[in-house]
């Protein structure tokens, strides 16, 4: 038997004891898998723990818990074809003018001038690979950075799609900076 609840407004007991009996009448039989094990009960009445059910420990997916996540699956086909010389002409500089809008947020110069941007792939279906690099494999904008690109590309009037792929090799270093580069930050 349950707790009861008593109001003082009316000084009955509430009608909690014939939903519970009504709650009984219409139990799943004992062995189904029910939606709760808790009883039914008016909103903001507190449970007496003796009343709940204990429930099945094969009734829980403990193996979610435990089971490493899957890899994704790899790609079969690569995201961009062969490099298509008339889609260049038309869309690499276009895309670079984008690129020189994006900077690194520790040094004051765009990532296409620091160097940052190794290889600009277009195919014939306008789509755009951008592989770059950053200053460091700790790069605290590492998340930020490839975002960026791959939006400002992707908004380029003419460009399909775009991907960025980040490359480690070779490392950056401060030879990868165009003249304007380190005239800006002061290495000549």
């Amino acid at each position: 038997m349950g707790l009861f609840s008593f109001s003082f407004l009316s000084r009955e007991k509430d009608a909690r004891d014939a939903r519970e009996a009504a709650a009984a009448a219409t139990a799943p039989p004992p062995g189904a898998a029910a939606a709760s094990s808790l009883p039914q009960q008016a909103p903001g009445a507190s449970v007496d723990l003796a009343d709940v059910e204990p429930v099945a420990s094969d009734a829980f997916d403990v193996g979610a818990l435990t089971t490493p996540a899957e890899a994704p699956p790899a790609e079969t086909e690569a995201r961009v074809g062969p490099p298509d010389l008339v889609q260049i002409a038309n869309l690499q500089q276009k895309i670079i003018d984008e690129l020189k809008t994006v900077y690194d947020p520790e040094i004051p110069v765009d990532i296409y001038e620091l160097g940052l941007i190794y290889d600009i792939v277009i195919d014939a279906d306008a789509k755009v690979l951008i592989n770059m690099t950053l200053t460091s494999p700790a790069c605290p904008s590492a998340q930020q950075l490839p975002s960026e690109v791959r939006y400002k590309v992707k908004a380029v009037p003419g460009v399909a799609d775009a991907w960025v792929d980040i490359v480690w090799d070779p490392p950056w270093d401060k030879d990868r900076m165009s003249e304007t580069a380190k005239l800006q930050l002061g290495f000549f």
